[in-house]
């Protein structure tokens, strides 16, 4: 065993950052070679990781002569050769890969395939538990030396041996966890063990590296070993100044306060400056705000595949190929295609258009197009473009194929090959055929058969765990996560998301391991994590400029500073000092007040043909709104889904009740009379091609409603009354507006014995708000607008009322008193007020009652800007 000499990293003048450390590195390094008369072409330099490379190769350079070999553990590895190719059944390292191979590992067990038949979530979840934690094994196993692999595993064995009682299912995926990662094939860095250098000169910072150590402990005697430590070099080095700490209100001000510093310090030539990815979620909104003032930073963290348009293009391929595809899936992903992928773009937005005007919510319902139209035709060439994807039951490298079929026939093989992250995604699945050549890949993928959503799980799940690195054209900002730090001469560090979830928090715990048994298995357990977190931030403390950032809550709860934060400001405390409030660079702006009065446009000469009650309704509410809606005719898109909503409900069951009432001949028995309104609308269901799940709260509120309405109905007929029609069109011409007509469709309408025609609307809405209404007739616009449509003149007797259909107990229909005088004012003062409109007389927003709160024209007429009087 060769003797290993441990000495403080020495840097004069306590400036651990900027060269220094590395001036003081190189000095040590030839010092004690010199000293054992060592030539330092012989030996070999080791760093904690690759970042550090170029720094201590300059620093070294710069004393001339024969240079050491500078590496990490695993580059020195890769430069020896290629690592082993997994064999089948191995563990490869590679996600996509073991969790195919853990799942067929489980599912040939009697437990694991019962477990997958009867709780398929579960058992997907086991699977990646069981990858995890056979790499973490693996990885803890391959800082050994070889030779005592064998005792490891064996002691892992006797520690993992079954044990009766609760976790028996978690036991069991740790030992074939265990199994599995004792099989796997040597790692890349056995190759270092019969390495002979003259000798290991090993950098440590942020904690021992478990293989250099070991590395260090196998080596012969005559090799010489040398361990630069600057970890215990901390307490000697001074804080260059002190940090500074924002409490931000919320994310959003979070992100632009930290977006700002890196901006001020790029400004002030302080660069480079470290942005640290703690919460991945505010710095992905500081990058975006650093692209927008046009810095392209490096991001030493990776980007998670599944957060790029080439992931988002491939997970929308396979949503929109699933026979459950909802319309709105399908034109995501149909909008992520080159240009020119379907023909026009126009056929496109026609496409989604028809599809939006007669409510097809769901991708199949597309075949309800006209055949003839061009929008059908539009449809025909999707279902042809996604046929290769058509659901069954297959082999993953027969989904491969037929995925890269329909990405090359849509046009999108050829973006993801020409974008950096569309490259790593083609790699992470082995779409380009890369992974052909590995044995464990053909074996895996010959021999797993999955249907469509078992393979788009499979595919998210492996996009999860790759990543890549965008290119960068700005390196004078650089996004890294706090391991990364160390020993580097940053000008500046911007630190966001340095509250008590993020930052020093206690790690989670272990699904299948618990401390003891982590710690006997080689793994470092939730002390050890916090004792190198801990470390990591004294290192951190070194750099000069440092600015920590948190909010002060999010979703409701409150945040509080980091634990290491508040340690910190207790030992700060105790030297009668104390962190620094961080400056806010954002600067102040003075806008001169520009007050917005309520908008009065008008609309001369542009009332359309035909009004409905619900023009007529909007013009009284609010004249701005009737001016949007039907003068402007603006309209927002419909909803693209599937949910049920009360128009679709209350169509269905306006339809129901026409062919009901339609088709009844005589009053049969109310057994029978239910049976047939119940048969009638599962017909009604049919004939509108909605499918059983999506009607099926359309049924079951029919289900309660057909006794109470046949009750009423009972009592209709004995009181004399007769259906006469329903769904009735209805148009009368305005005298006083040439051209204009009232138009509207009258749910239904009774003849009473004495002549009177009384006219009923069916409601599925609130039976107390159609009462708060009736209160002062005036205010029904719909009821007087109805009958003004079936009697214009105002010579028939009539009556009108609303027939409530959600109430819990029995019908009972509110009538509209005087409605025939109700209607005769309505004719008069309407067309009075559109012969006016048609004048130009303006049409103010009126922004008052309950109008406003649902008006999709808010955003118009600017509702909530309006300055005070």
């Amino acid at each position: 065993m060769a003797a290993i000499a441990r000495h403080p990293l020495e840097i004069a003048g306590d400036r651990p950052h900027g060269g220094a450390p590395w001036t003081a590195f190189a000095a040590q390094c030839r010092r004690w070679a010199h000293d054992r008369g060592l030539a330092l072409r012989d030996c070999i330099v080791l760093l904690p990781f690759a970042q550090l490379l170029p720094l201590a190769q300059q620093a070294i350079a710069a004393g001339g002569g024969w240079q050491p070999r500078i590496e990490t553990t695993q580059s020195l590895a890769r430069s020896l050769g290629p690592p082993a190719a997994a064999q089948p059944w191995q563990l490869s390292g590679d996600a996509a890969l073991d969790r195919l191979t853990a799942a067929r590992l489980l599912r040939g067990q009697p437990q694991g395939a019962e477990w997958a038949r009867l709780d398929p979530r579960g058992f997907e979840r086991g699977v990646a538990l069981l990858v995890q934690t056979a790499q973490e094994l693996a990885r803890a196993a391959a800082a050994l030396p070889p030779s005592r692999r064998p005792a490891h595993w064996a002691a892992g064995r006797r520690t993992l041996a079954p044990l009766p009682g609760p976790g028996v299912r978690e036991r069991w995926l740790a030992r074939v966890a265990l199994e599995w990662a004792a099989q796997a094939p040597a790692p890349a860095s056995d190759r270092l063990w019969d390495l002979r250098p003259a000798a290991w000169m090993v950098l440590q910072a942020g904690g021992p590296d478990p293989l250099a150590e070991a590395l260090l402990d196998a080596a012969d005697a005559a090799v010489a070993a040398l361990v630069v430590d600057a970890d215990a070099a901390l307490p000697a080095w001074s804080l260059p100044e002190l940090p500074a700490l924002a409490r931000c209100p919320g994310f959003e001000q979070e992100a632009r306060r930290a977006a700002a510093l890196v901006l001020q310090h790029c400004a002030a030539g302080q660069t480079p400056v470290a942005l640290v990815g703690q919460d991945r979620l505010v710095v992905r909104r500081v990058r975006a705000l650093l692209e927008r003032a046009g810095l392209q930073p490096v991001d030493e963290t990776g980007w998670s595949l599944p957060t790029t348009r080439a992931a988002a293009l491939l997970m929308g391929l396979l949503r929109a190929a699933s026979p459950s595809a909802r319309s709105d899936d399908l034109f995501d992903w149909l909008k992520t295609l080159p240009p020119g992928a379907l023909g026009a773009p126009a056929q496109l937005e026609r496409l989604e258009q028809a599809c939006r005007r007669l409510g097809l919510a769901r991708a199949v319902d597309l075949a309800r197009l006209a055949p003839d139209s061009a929008e059908a035709q539009t449809a025909a060439l999707v279902r042809i473009m996604l046929a290769p994807l058509a659901d069954r039951r297959r082999l993953l490298a027969e989904w491969l194929r037929a995925v890269r079929a329909v990405l090359e026939d849509c046009g999108a093989w050829a973006a993801l090959q020409t974008d950096a992250a569309g490259q790593a995604l083609l790699r992470a699945l082995r779409l380009a055929g890369a992974g052909d050549a590995e044995p464990a890949w053909r074996d895996a993928a010959d021999a797993t058969m999955l249907d469509l959503d078992e393979f788009a799980a499979w595919v998210d799940a492996s996009l999860d765990a790759a990543t890549f690195q965008p290119a960068a054209s700005h390196p004078e900002v650089v996004i890294v996560p706090m391991a990364r730090l160390l020993l580097r001469p940053f000008a500046a560090v911007v630190w966001p998301g340095a509250d008590d979830r993020q930052l020093g928090a206690p790690p989670a715990p272990h699904a299948l391991l618990d401390d003891t048994t982590r710690r006997e298995l080689g793994l470092p357990d939730a002390a050890a994590l916090r004792a190198r977190e801990r470390l990591l931030f004294e290192h951190a403390l070194r750099l000069p400029r440092l600015s920590f950032l948190r909010r002060q809550g999010e979703g409701g709860e409150p945040l509080v500073d980091s634990p290491l934060l508040q340690r910190l400001a207790l030992d700060l405390a105790l030297q009668g000092r104390e962190l620094a409030p961080a400056a806010d660079p954002g600067q102040v702006l003075e806008v001169t007040l520009t007050p917005r009065p309520r908008p009065a446009p008008s609309a001369p000469g542009r009332l359309p043909a035909a009004l409905s009650a619900s023009a007529a309704e909007a013009l009284r509410e609010c004249p701005y709104r009737f001016l949007a809606r039907h003068l402007l005719r603006l309209r927002e898109d419909e909803e693209l889904d599937d949910a049920v909503e009360k128009r679709d409900y209350g169509n269905w069951l306006h339809a129901v009740l026409l062919r009901f009432h339609a088709e009844r001949e005589a009053p049969a028995p109310a057994a029978q009379e239910v049976a047939r309104l119940l048969a009638l609308a599962e017909q009604e269901r049919q004939a509108q091609g909605l499918a059983e799940e999506v009607a099926l709260p359309f049924g079951a509120s029919l289900a309660s409603l057909a006794p109470r309405y046949v009750e009423w109905l009972k009592r209709r007929d004995a009181e004399g009354a007769r259906w006469q029609a329903g769904e009735q069109e209805r148009r009368v011409p305005l005298s006083v507006v040439p051209g204009v007509e009232l138009q509207g469709v009258i749910d239904r309408i009774d003849r009473w014995p004495d002549g009177t025609l009384e006219l009923i609307d069916y409601k599925t809405g609130s039976a107390d708000a159609l009462r708060r209404k009736l209160r002062d007739p005036q205010e029904d616009t719909q009821l007087a607008f109805y009958a003004a449509l079936l009697d214009p003149a105002g010579s028939a007797p009539l009556a009108a009322a609303y027939l409530p259909l959600d109430s819990s107990g029995p019908l009972k229909p509110l009538p509209h008193p005087q409605v025939g005088h109700s209607a005769q004012r309505l004719l008069h003062e309407l067309g009075d007020e559109l012969a006016r409109v048609q004048a130009g007389a303006p049409l103010p927003a009126l922004g008052e009652g309950s109008v406003c709160d649902h008006c999709e024209a808010r955003g118009l007429c600017r509702r909530d800007d309006w300055s005070a009087p």
